[in-house]
């Protein structure tokens, strides 16, 4: 309802122009729409075919043109809807064999009372069936292709020739893996030896059956009535007569079933099901069939929820501004919303309507009543139905530019009031708007705003939500004219009152996924920003580096807190706890998804088999254990030896072993980094003084790291004449760090992204490290917690592989295989180096001549001791550090 220009045809492509002022009316012209060429420049564009003339037979009056000016529509649309049917056919599959592996008698007990039932059934009758059901499965889908075809559909029988084509390849993958790798018991659930007393199973997925539920449903039959009984009609039959012949079971059937449908919506999802989206002809003869006479359609920029908006001139009356719901737009964005409905209470997060037609009714429900309140939004004029999948909704044109499309300094005050005046008539008659961001206000001129795209809003709206819409208002306001002006001069119209309410609600996960982005680009800019300036107002000497940390700290302050900071000065009684939105916060979902892939991989990558509990010596497991235990103290120290400040030894040695937990979901140097920074943080360190304490710490340990290599390198040569095979070992570490080294400098991309997380991390650690220089005891700790560390983890792996008889490698060998592996495998930004760490450990101990048969239970002895046992203790410490408020 915005009064931007519109879209002009390029080739299919989409672009947008905007015209800044309203057009002057002269006397007896029709106003055109902005963005819609004159007359003449429109009979060029029609006589060169740019245009997408329509002269429908018998709609519009003879001679007359409907013009419509608007982008081609993308031929085939991904359905979400396609994608939901497709996994829940998956998970149904993964069902069948489950059942068919637990519920051994029931399926048993099934088969036998169908076999014996089956007996008392006229042989006569069951074998009429059997040829009725076998002509009729293949003269249907026949049928209803030649009946498609006559109608010049032939995309869609296409699209079912290619579903029952991948049907009856998954039909056959599933009969080999069945017969040559499944359980016994699901095996002898989904075959039978035929009647007859044959040697050959009958197949588990019956091969034409599965194709011809995949061809009909991938071609639309269910949509159309009498083809769907029809279609219902030929799959019973067909599927009984298989039954009481004995050549297939129940739970064959239902996976035949479900095969056929799984894939069919795969297949549609995958490439994109035929568009059903009504066109701008569409929209005109519709527009004529409820009284309106257009003479031409232009499509202008889609509302927000990809609804599409044209602004349509007419023959005699002002211009219509026409928006198009349809299934397909009700469709877009479904899996976000259903994210946010799971992560929300139900009060921040309006349900979807469920059909089109209670999409039709919600937005002119709330157009009216928006219209009876006072508030100042487009007046809605008519409604219809277009077809049965999509419907249009008729408002008056108002001319105009979103504030989007305003320069900040053309933002009034005037326009600011008279925005919260239109909210404020809104929420006197308990409607919500929902969508109050920069595209949803109109500016008509330098005093009047106008508020649109009010078909996300609620009636009878609670307080919560009225208050998150005080609170979204004022976000798009400060976000443009900052919190200051923001606070007054909704403060003048509302009241410091109902200003003051809405500061509970002004929390990020309460606001629009547009001005959550606008928040992080604002509060990156403005740190980007106090960082160059602070780095060039320390090399001249003008500030201190404490003093340019605080002043990026200061600059980091996100624009919420600063609207907070404004709200309290207006009403300092107002509450400062934020209210309860979420439901399911993210971290808890990230704790059940890290707990349930830590079970499963511990189950699959821990194999009794492969640790030879039989066979290891016990004193050198628990030896091994002592290690492993030793080394979060270690952490601990080197942690503690970087920070100036005083830190609690036991809520750090906690801390590094929550730090085993987040292993799980991040990469083991990330998570560390962060969980061990937001710790500092908690513990009262300025953010970058933490950040920098950190980096000191991981710059410290890349140090030691290598030079502890070339120790135990020099080492182990010196004791076997560097024949030992460890010695290789650190050549392949070397030369592999100097192949990953050239391949970022070489790719820009890579290089810019290592250099600016670098460069981050490493910020200020220069100075941090100055002043630990004049606390010896500080650096002594923390690189004695660096060496204890290493040597910890050494100790552990060289009792791991003592206790499965590996006497033959020395404690050095062992230390430069630990030291490069690790560093190898942890490359790889796996959650905790899973895979790759067990992998390039395995190879280095063979490389140094262990036996791999000693090697293999090692390693995942020494995994076991260092990463999965500590998971649980990590999550316990990890939640009671978070109780506590250091985490």
């Amino acid at each position: 309802m915005t009064g931007t220009a519109g879209v002009n045809v390029d080739k299919g492509s989409d672009e947008s122009a905007t015209d800044g002022s309203a057009d002057s009316e002269r006397p007896g012209e029709r106003p055109e729409p902005p963005g819609v060429p004159l007359r003449k420049e429109r009979a060029e564009i029609e006589h060169t075919g740019e245009k997408n003339d329509v002269a429908e037979p018998g709609e519009p009056p003879s001679g007359e043109h409907l013009a419509v000016d608007e982008p081609l529509l993308p031929a085939r649309a991904h359905r979400p809807s396609d994608l939901i049917r497709f996994l829940a056919g998956l998970l149904g599959i993964i069902a069948v064999f489950v059942l068919a592996r637990v519920a051994i008698s029931t399926t048993t007990g099934i088969e036998r009372d169908i076999s014996v039932n089956a007996e008392r059934i006229p042989s006569i009758l069951s074998t009429v069936a059997a040829l009725v059901s076998s002509i009729a499965v293949l003269a249907v889908p026949l049928a209803f292709a030649v009946e498609r075809l006559i109608k010049r559909d032939g995309l869609r029988v296409a699209d079912g020739v290619l579903a029952s084509v991948l049907a009856y390849g998954v039909s056959l993958g599933v009969d080999w893996w069945v017969a040559a790798g499944a359980p016994t018991e699901i095996r002898e659930a989904l075959t039978q030896f035929p009647p007859g007393g044959g040697d050959t199973l009958t197949d588990p997925v019956h091969g034409y059956l599965a194709p011809v539920i995949a061809y009909m449903t991938a071609v639309g039959m269910s949509s159309r009535p009498r083809w769907r009984v029809a279609l219902w009609v030929v799959v019973v039959l067909s599927a009984a007569t298989e039954l009481i012949s004995g050549y297939t079971t129940p739970l064959s059937l239902l996976l035949t079933v479900l095969i056929g449908w799984s894939v069919a919506y795969g297949t549609l999802y995958a490439i994109g099901s035929p568009n059903i989206r009504p066109t701008g002809k569409h929209l005109l003869i519709g527009l004529r069939k409820v009284g309106f006479a257009p003479s031409a359609a232009h499509r202008a920029p889609d509302a927000p929820g990809d609804t599409r908006r044209y602004l349509v001139t007419q023959q005699d009356g002002p211009l219509l501004d026409v928006h198009i719901i349809d299934r397909e737009q009700q469709a877009s964005g479904f899996f976000y919303r259903a994210w946010r409905r799971l992560r929300l209470r139900s009060v921040a997060v309006r349900r979807s309507p469920q059909s089109l037609r209670q999409a039709l009714e919600q937005e002119a429900l709330i157009a009216y009543a928006a219209a009876a309140s006072g508030a100042r939004a487009p007046q809605l004029v008519a409604t219809s139905e277009l077809g049965p999948d999509a419907a249009i909704l008729v408002y008056e044109y108002v001319s105009g530019r979103t504030l989007d499309e305003l320069a900040d300094e053309e933002i009034t005050d005037d326009v600011m009031a008279s925005f919260w005046e239109s909210v404020d008539a809104l929420h006197d008659r308990r409607i919500a708007h929902r969508r109050l961001t920069g595209e949803s206000l109109l500016v008509e001129d330098e005093k009047t705003g106008c508020l649109t795209n009010l078909s996300g809003g609620d009636i009878a709206a609670g307080d919560l939500t009225l208050r998150i819409d005080v609170a979204q208002l004022l976000t798009t306001f400060a976000l443009r004219v900052g919190p200051e002006r923001a606070v007054e001069v909704a403060n003048r119209v509302l009241g410091p009152s109902r200003v003051a309410d809405s500061l509970p609600l002004l929390q990020p996960v309460g606001l629009s996924r547009q001005t959550r982005q606008d928040l992080k680009r604002m509060s990156k800019e403005r740190r980007t920003a106090a960082r160059a300036l602070a780095l060039e107002q320390v090399a001249a000497g003008e500030r201190t580096q404490q003093q340019a940390e605080e002043d990026i700290a200061a600059a980091g302050e996100d624009l919420l807190s600063r609207i907070r900071g404004q709200i309290l000065q207006i009403a300092p009684e107002a509450p400062l706890a934020p209210a309860k939105l979420e439901r399911l916060k993210p971290k808890t979902l990230i704790m059940v998804i890290a707990l349930t892939f830590a079970a499963y991989l511990a189950l699959t990558t821990i194999q009794p088999g492969q640790l030879k509990l039989s066979q290891m010596d016990w004193a050198w497991a628990f030896a091994a254990l002592a290690a492993a235990a030793a080394s979060f103290g270690a952490a601990a120290m080197s942690l503690t030896g970087f920070v100036p400040e005083k830190l609690p030894v036991g809520r750090t040695v906690a801390a590094q072993l929550a730090g085993s937990f987040v292993k799980l979901v991040a990469p083991a140097a990330i998570g560390g980094i962060a969980l061990n920074t937001r710790y500092l943080q908690k513990a009262g360190i300025r953010s970058g003084q933490a950040v920098a304490s950190v980096g000191a710490s991981q710059l410290a340990t890349l140090a030691g790291h290598l030079l502890l290599l070339f120790s135990f390198g020099l080492i182990t040569g010196s004791q076997t004449n560097g024949d030992l095979g460890a010695s290789r070992a650190v050549i392949i570490g070397v030369l592999s760090a100097a192949v990953l080294a050239l391949v970022i400098a070489a790719v820009a991309p890579l290089r810019r992204f290592v250099v600016t997380r670098v460069r981050s991390l490493f910020f200020g650690v220069v100075p941090r490290m100055l002043d630990l220089m004049q606390t010896p005891s500080k650096l002594v700790t923390g690189f004695g917690g660096i060496l204890l560390l290493n040597l910890s983890f050494t100790a552990c792996l060289d009792a791991s592989v003592q206790a499965f008889g590996g006497a033959e490698i020395t404690f050095s060998a062992v230390a430069v295989v630990f030291l490069t592996a690790n560093a190898a495998g942890s490359a790889i930004p796996t959650p905790g180096g899973i895979g790759p760490v067990e992998i390039a450990l395995i190879g280095a101990l063979t490389v140094a001549n262990v036996p791999p048969s000693v090697a293999t239970p090692a390693v995942f002895l020494y995994r076991l001791l260092t990463f999965w046992l500590p998971v649980l203790p990590g999550w316990i410490a990890y939640n009671v550090l978070q109780r506590k408020g250091a985490l």
